[in-house]
């Protein structure tokens, strides 16, 4: 019997997946049909990537080719790559573009690095503290671990913090939400040697962060926090857009024109 509940409930785990899936894709569809303000763009536009040929990451997985489609799409329209963080401190300039990732999929280093490395780009990745020590057994084989993290440092990367556990920052008392930004602080300083400067929110929403968190996080050290959306983003955060596995070009040239800077995953 246990065993036909688990079957159950696995099923209607990919029922809902696949909802939200197919709901995501004709929420990107839609919004990259529908016309768009003609207002030109006064600053910088920072993505924000996942796994890169990681198919197990559902949505949040581009394919190589893709990726770097993408990337040439970006430089034939005229933008201009640039860190992260010069976007998120001064707002850069309408034709600035910034690659980031989270989680530290290995598919980071196996697909994404080498492209980015080939075009010459500047980069920012966010690694969840807990998930690369490989504190549990699913971790294993599917994100860096540190040493696969140190022999991917370079001038080009900006190595930053994604938590401790991934949590939803919006649920955490004051106690477990100055834990999760200080102790993953700590950690990647003594793995790495590094003391990172930058945060990215997990979920990365508005509903995901709060005014606590935000001084919480100033307080440990963070000088950029990013989130998502351009538009919806929590107070004090730097703005970034979610790239899917749905955007072929005609999606990713309207994201490029802001047509997903008010929409969130999960709203």
């Amino acid at each position: 019997m246990k065993r036909v509940v688990k079957r159950v409930l696995r099923g209607a785990g990919l029922t809902r997946e696949r909802v939200a899936a197919a709901r995501m894709f004709g929420e990107r569809n839609a919004l990259a049909a529908l016309p768009r303000s003609s207002k030109p763009r006064g600053r910088g536009r920072i993505l924000c990537y996942h796994s890169i040929g990681q198919p197990r990451t559902g949505v949040n997985d581009v394919a190589p080719a893709r990726f770097r489609r993408q990337i040439e799409t970006a430089l034939e329209l005229g933008y201009r790559f640039v860190p992260a963080q010069d976007i998120a401190r001064t707002g850069g300039e309408a034709k600035d573009l910034a690659l980031t990732f989270d989680d530290a999929w290995t598919s980071v280093a196996q697909h994404a690095a080498p492209i980015i490395r080939e075009f010459g780009l500047p980069w920012s990745l966010f690694v969840v503290s807990d998930w690369s020590d490989h504190a549990a057994d699913w971790t294993r084989d599917v994100i860096l671990d540190w040493r696969a993290l140190e022999k991917l440092m370079g001038d080009d990367l900006d190595l930053g913090s994604h938590s401790v556990t991934h949590p939803d920052f919006g649920r955490l008392d004051a106690e477990a939400t100055v834990a999760e930004l200080e102790t993953s602080r700590r950690v990647i300083q003594q793995r790495l040697g590094i003391a990172p400067a930058t945060f990215a929110i997990p979920l990365g929403q508005s509903m995901n962060w709060t005014p606590l968190a935000m001084t919480a996080a100033r307080a440990a050290g963070y000088e950029v926090v990013y989130a998502q959306a351009e538009d919806t983003r929590p107070e004090g955060t730097a703005a970034r857009t979610f790239v899917t596995t749905f955007d072929r070009p005609a999606v990713f040239r309207a994201l490029l024109d802001g047509a997903f800077d008010r929409w969130e995953e999960w709203v």
